[in-house]
Formats: C-alpha cells, structure tokens, sequence
C-alpha cells in the first residue's frame, strides 16, 4: 500500500496521533501523520482516534460518481477537521464541492480560488483541505523510505489507440560531421533558463544561445524539431518507394504544415488548454535559439561554421475559438533538409523508441539519447561521469548531478528506458555510466569518453 505523509502542525495534533502501520521501534516525526491509499468514501468514519485519514488516489476518486465524489470529500473535511482538533465544518455548498474537486484532480491551489470564497468557514475548511493535500503531495513515502524518481509520466488517455499509428521516430541528422546526439541539444532545466551552453569536444566546440526574451530551447520543445523530421523523413520514404515504382515524384516540400493536434498527438501528450498554450512559446524558442559548431583540426585549429536553428520561420495558419493555434507553418532548416533528403538509403539520422515521449526527467532523456548514439554496432558504452556532466551543459554541482545519475539508475532498475540498461561502474579515474543495448551481448566496452 502506498502510505502518504501529512503535516500536522504537532499543536494542532490530537494526544495520541501516530504512525499507521509503523514499527513500534521507529521513531516518528513530529507532527508526522499517514492516509493509507484506498477507495473508501469514509461515510461511517469516526473521528481518528490514532491520527490517521485515508486517501483514496486520484485514479480511484476520477472513477467516483459526482455523487460518491461529494461524499467522499465531505466526509474527508470532517475528518482533517477532527484531526487537527478542529470543530467540525460546515457542510461544503455546490461551489465549494466543484472547486474541490478540481483541485483534488490536479493538485494546484489556483483551482480552489480562495479569494473569491465569502463565507469565512467555508473558506477556512478549503484551506485546510489543500494544505492537508498538498503536505501529503509532498511529502509521499513507500514503506517509510523516500519516494522513488520516476522514469515516466503517464501516457494520454487515448494513447493506446493512437500507437498504432505511431511511426517511426528520427532525431536529428549530421550537421558539419556533428551529431547533436553527442550532447544535450537542449536544456537540462525544466524551467525556461536564459544564457549560452558550450561544450568542448575533442574535435569540435558547440554552442548554443538561447533567444534574449525567450530563453533556450527544453527538451519538451525539442519534441517538435523531432516531430518535424519524422515528417519529412517519412515523406523521403515515401518519395523513395514511388521512385522505385518508376514514378515521377516531388520531393517533400520545404515547408511543414501540421495540425497543432497531430504534433501533441505524435508526441504522446494530452491536448488540452495547457497544452496548446505551450506550443507558440515552444516555437519562438525553437526558432529563436541558434547553434554554432566549429571544427578542430588535428592542430587544433578552428574551422567556424555558420550558426544555424532548429526551425526556420514559423507562422500561425489558424487558430481556434480559445484563440489556440490550430494549424501552423514551419519552415524546415536548409541543414535539416539536406540532411534527411538525400538519394542514398542511408541518411544520417538515428530513430527513437516511441516511449521517448514518456520520459519525464530531462536529464534521462539526454542519457536515453547519448545511449542511442554512443552503443553503436556493440550494444555497449560507457562514459565517465565527469565527461557525461560536461555533455549535459548542466548548471548544477557536479556532485548534485552525480548524485541524480544516481538516482536515475535506481529508478531504471523498476522502469527501465526505452531499450537500453544503465548502471554506475567503477572506473580508474572515477565512477562511469554503464549503457547496455538490451537486444544484444556485447564482447567489449566502447570507451565513448
């Protein structure tokens, strides 16, 4: 069972309050109370003698009737009242019930709207409720240990529909003998950071400046540029087989025209509000961040190539009754172009596991990424975690990042990345990231740094 923490302010705590479930030897935290996880609408719960209020998760509350739904959140006010020694609340009004809801789905405090409540009780019992809520969000524990990373979030509703015309998924091709594969073409954070990354191959400098107002590019927008030469190395494809039939076909056109459904649809998210709100930031940033890679020659001269984006212009073509985009124009790169449109049958791209999208760290999709470059005919890699850290373009601590490689190998050992296991080795000079193509059994270790 999975048993969540809540404060409880140890003032505010009832004698007696402890720890569900707890050994009897193991000290509990001040103020600390458990909600065991289960599907009960409490309707005959007394108050807790012992402290404890059980939370039914959000899948079970989403399959509640409206009926069932309001009982059951009446009935867990009364019992976070009674908890905290608090005299018992009002019954919540159809307002109260609906914003409850809301927030008891999606866990943000703007869906309650506190200032806009008039009643003092009414108000006061909302609040207690999602600090309750929310203390509980984050403060999760399994079996009194630390709550696990997680390697994935949860695929759209309709995804398992959708997969069956997923195709397949192409990253970036060669740019001046580069692979943007080799390092994180984007930013680590999840958070939009402004400024300049630069990293210091063996044979090359890459840099990558992000837009003065919109910042660099993250690996959520980078799922668009992907989406976009997907397209077209599908419609190489196609051109190809039309050839061979003896046909007289065009090349793909320069310029990409999707629906702002098919891209969140390709890349395996909802498509709501949010959603759709994100996509013109994601664009100017896609078009405002440029890249420079200069070339070193074996006497380490330089060789300074033209910077070059991700996407060319974009225009918004149609937008709809919420004033969200709808339909849009890319134009595609000429690098990106020459790159995937060529007469040879093996253009210079790598494809993606479709579970990709899923990938909710950045930081493990820039070490999914790296492994699909780097395994090669071998199956196998390793880079040291000093090298990995310069690849990354990350701003933390290297110690800190070290410590989240860590903790990325430990959540692959229960969700494992898309083709490809991971483990931290000891080397010579220091601890290295382990890659294992998991459909083959390597002989030897390509040293990859």
């Amino acid at each position: 069972m999975l048993e969540v923490g809540l404060h409880i302010r140890a003032d505010e705590r009832p004698n007696g309050c402890s720890v569900e479930g707890a050994n009897a030897t193991s000290p509990v935290q001040p103020g600390l109370i458990t909600a065991i996880e289960k599907p009960d609408l409490l309707e005959n719960a007394q108050a807790p003698a012992r402290g404890t209020v059980a939370l039914m998760s959000r899948e079970a509350f989403g399959d509640l009737s409206l009926k069932d739904k309001n009982t059951y959140l009446n009935n867990v006010s009364r019992l976070i009242a009674s908890t905290r020694g608090q005299a018992e609340p009002q019954p919540l009004d159809k307002d109260s019930l609906a914003r409850l809801r809301r927030f008891y789905m999606r866990r943000k405090a703007s869906e309650l709207a506190l200032q806009t409540v008039g009643d003092d009780g009414l108000r006061a019992t909302l609040k207690s409720f999602s600090e309750t809520i929310h203390l509980g969000e984050v403060r999760k524990i399994i079996a009194h240990e630390a709550r696990p990373v997680v390697t994935y979030r949860e695929p759209p509703p309709d995804d398992a529909q959708l997969m069956f015309f997923v195709p397949p998924v192409h990253d970036a091709p060669l740019k001046d003998d580069m692979n943007l594969m080799d390092v994180a073409p984007f930013s680590l954070s999840k958070t939009i950071r402004q400024g300049i990354i630069r990293y210091e191959l063996k044979d090359a400098i890459i840099t990558i400046e992000g837009g003065a107002e919109v910042g660099l590019v993250t690996c959520y927008d980078y799922d668009i540029f992907i989406n976009m030469v997907t397209s077209l190395a599908i419609a190489m494809r196609d051109y190809r087989i039309a050839e061979k039939r003896g046909l007289r076909p065009s090349l793909p056109p320069r310029v990409y025209r999707p629906k702002a459904a098919d891209i969140l649809r390709f890349c395996r998210r909802e498509r709501g509000g949010k959603q759709y709100a994100q996509l013109e930031s994601a664009l100017d940033r896609l078009q405002a961040t440029r890249y420079k890679i200069t070339n070193l020659t074996q006497n380490n001269t330089r060789r300074a190539s033209e910077s070059f984006p991700l996407i060319g212009r974009f225009k918004v073509v149609s937008r709809t009754r919420q004033n969200f985009i709808d339909e849009v124009e890319i134009e595609i790169p000429e690098w990106v172009y020459e790159g995937v449109v060529t007469h040879d049958e093996a253009p210079s791209i790598l494809t993606l596991h479709p579970d990709y999208f899923l990938i909710s760290r950045p930081l493990a999709r820039f070490i999914y990424r790296l492994a699909r470059k780097a395994c090669g005919t071998s199956g196998v890699a390793e880079y040291g975690l000093r090298t990995l850290y310069d690849r990354s373009g990350s701003q933390m601590p290297f110690g800190k990042f070290c410590k989240m490689i860590a903790e990325v190998v430990e959540a692959t050992s229960t969700t494992p990345l898309p083709d490809y296991d991971i483990a931290i080795t000891q080397g010579k000079n220091g601890d290295k990231l382990r890659m294992l193509d998991r459909s083959r059994k390597p002989p030897v270790v390509e040293e990859a740094a």
